[in-house]
């Protein structure tokens, strides 16, 4: 795509195995696949796509949330205009480590006093009926940081998974006045 009118550099981040390459790599190709390997260190894909008539790319950073990666979530994070935080309905440890991430990756892109767009990620609501983390819960958490969005989606099913990424990247074109 030319002419285009804007690049945002999107970070999806938080605990390993809770879905986060399986959920970009839904939106990107619209496969669901079972068998992706665990992210080593951090990944990159780019999308371009046109909203209001705008034409954009967004490059997205997927962290490998291992505890070993973390290291690297500082340094990739810079320039970043949004961010995905991503946790497993199903495993409440992955939600709790929320301050954590937030922490690691505010420290590195924001200016005091500037909040950039970040929304919180529900993952694996294809498994509902192992549930650990209500979705009451998870709201009031994005609410208690000052998240601008809660979601929860399925890259099994793709429920939601276009919802999220159009959400995330209309709220950094509004945060850079581009809408």
């Amino acid at each position: 795509m030319t002419d285009r009118e804007g690049a945002f550099k999107l970070c999806i981040f938080g605990d390993g195995g809770v879905g986060k390459t399986t959920l970009v790599n839904r939106y990107l190709t619209k496969i669901f696949d079972e068998d992706i390997k665990m992210t080593v260190g951090a990944d990159f894909y780019v999308k371009d796509l046109e909203i209001e008539g705008k034409k954009v790319v967004i490059r997205i950073w997927d962290f490998g949330g291992e505890q070993r990666f973390k290291v690297l979530l500082p340094s990739f994070a810079k320039g970043a205009d949004g961010g995905i935080f991503m946790f497993d309905i199903t495993r409440y440890t992955s939600v709790k480590n929320i301050d954590d991430w937030l922490s690691i990756f505010e420290k590195n892109v924001r200016e005091k006093e500037v909040h950039l767009p970040i929304i919180m990620v529900g993952g694996k609501l294809d498994l509902q009926e192992k549930r650990s983390v209500e979705t009451e819960d998870a709201v009031e958490l994005s609410k208690k940081y000052n998240l601008q969005g809660y979601f929860e989606c399925s890259s099994k099913t793709g429920d939601k998974v276009e919802e999220i990424f159009d959400s995330i990247t209309r709220k950094m074109m509004k945060f850079t006045g581009l809408l």
